[in-house]
């Protein structure tokens, strides 16, 4: 999980230090060294980490800090402020030109960094939001560069424009020219990459930097290499000039420190990171939510970004209309596991909120199989039993157990779950989303009191 490592020991810095109630200087200072530490383990630049805990100690050693009603959570609220400034405070979004001309973007980067699935993604998102992209394979060096590029095209939706193994350069010429004559007006560029920088990759970017209007140069590195990632976000800024990050694999960095550093090593902003797979798992950036998410204090608002951007708005409100009613049967309790799946499943919410990196008992790889459980308990039900929960008796359970291969007892503790969930239903108004904005999040009510039927540990949805 993204930061676990860090966050895990800022937690523990700021859980004695809010235990402490009054604070002396010296408790700040002993606390901040602490958080120093954690911060150089978590490979964030050197540099940066000075400047940081100077700017923190510097503020919370204050009269108003130490005589406050809670200093703890007053140095804790300095050093999330800090936090959010240092990796550039307000999120930056590509700039486009207007509908009627062609924005260009330039993907570029080492290989291994993800480039060419960022790319793919981009198109992705923007044809979504409106825009006409036109992916363009550039790479001419690595092998199947052009057919991953096309893959991925067409799981996303978007033409692809390739020439073989032609100059690179000529590619980018005959792409805006293609985009002209079809009507695209976003023109997504995937170059080559190396496994290290060169001067020949260098000159052939620049090449391609000048023979064609590139509006934004966008930077892809991996997350996991931490501050080779920074060396790496510098160099191309020096030789090539850079517009933003997109930083991947961020979901199986534990440390975090390329997120850390380099917007205050190389000035440039972070605009997307990815945190899996999927289209929807690259994510905008947001400083204050990711400052949030290592702090411990979850990511509430990008769950609610993810949850509508997955479910139907329709859909969701019919949902939250049967919820009301205590009428949710089993056919939409499916529809949950499923939608909860698309989230990022039991460890993708749970990553996103407060206080949840507290609870390590959890076994999440037990929930996960209890939902195939739970799922082929109910795929064995007939289709008016689904609809209809009421209509259960000890003669439709052995059936259904003895269709899904379980034992009776899982098919009684399913059936009584489900019951007492039901009951529970007309209590969440409150989860229910009434605006448009959060409507569909609205029908994730469900998802509340889903988490204990997943095993004996009980998940807060």
């Amino acid at each position: 999980m993204a930061f676990e490592s860090l966050s895990d020991k800022l937690q523990n810095i700021f859980r004695n230090l809010t235990g402490k109630g009054r604070l002396s200087e010296a408790d700040v200072k002993a606390g901040l060294r602490e958080v120093k530490l954690a911060l150089l383990e978590a490979d964030v630049n050197f540099k940066v980490v000075k400047d940081f805990i100077k700017k923190v100690q510097e503020r919370s050693v204050g009269t108003d800090v130490l005589e406050g009603l809670n200093p703890g959570q007053m140095v804790i609220k300095i050093v999330n402020e800090e936090m959010v400034s240092l990796m550039g405070s307000e999120t930056t979004e590509i700039k486009f030109r207007p509908s009627n001309e062609i924005t260009v973007l330039m993907m570029i980067g080492l290989q291994g960094a993800g480039k060419t699935t960022t790319a793919a993604k981009l198109a992705g998102k923007f044809k979504q939001a409106g825009r006409k992209p036109l992916l363009v394979a550039g790479d001419v060096y690595r092998p199947a560069a052009i057919e991953q590029l096309q893959r991925n095209g067409e799981k996303v939706g978007v033409p692809v424009f390739a020439m073989g193994k032609a100059d690179p350069v000529n590619i980018a010429k005959a792409a805006i020219e293609h985009a002209k004559n079809t009507g695209s007006n976003l023109v997504i560029l995937d170059t080559a990459g190396r496994l290290q920088i060169d001067d020949r990759l260098m000159e052939e970017l620049q090449n391609i930097k000048a023979s064609v209007a590139v509006d934004e140069t966008i930077l892809v590195v991996d997350s996991m290499t931490g501050q080779e990632a920074v060396n790496v976000a510098s160099t191309f800024d020096e030789k090539i000039g850079v517009d933003g990050v997109v930083l991947t694999k961020l979901d199986g960095d534990t440390r975090g420190g390329a997120a850390l550093s380099i917007r205050a090593v190389t000035g440039k902003p972070i605009l997307y990171v990815g945190m899996g797979e999927k289209l929807e798992d690259l994510q905008q950036f947001y400083p204050d939510r990711m400052a949030s998410r290592i702090l411990g204090m979850g990511d509430v608002l990008s769950l609610i970004d993810k949850a509508t951007a997955i479910v139907d708005e329709d859909e969701a409100k019919k949902l939250s209309q049967k919820i009301r009613k205590a009428e949710f049967d089993y056919d939409d309790f499916l529809k949950q596991m499923q939608q909860l799946r698309k989230l990022g499943g039991l460890g993708g919410i749970l990553g996103m909120l407060p206080g949840m990196g507290k609870l390590k008992d959890i076994d999440l790889e037990s929930g996960e199989k209890q939902m195939h459980r739970i799922e082929a308990i109910i795929h064995s039900m007939t289709a008016e039993e689904r609809s209809h929960p009421d209509l259960m008796n000890p003669s439709r359970k052995k059936r259904i157990a003895r269709g899904a291969g379980v034992d009776i007892a899982e098919v009684n503790r399913l059936v009584k779950q489900f019951a007492d969930m039901r009951k529970m239903m007309k209590q969440l108004p409150g989860m229910m989303g009434k605006g448009k904005k959060h409507g569909g999040f609205g029908g994730f009510g469900g998802l509340n009191v889903m988490g204990g039927m997943f095993g004996r540990n009980k998940f807060p949805f």
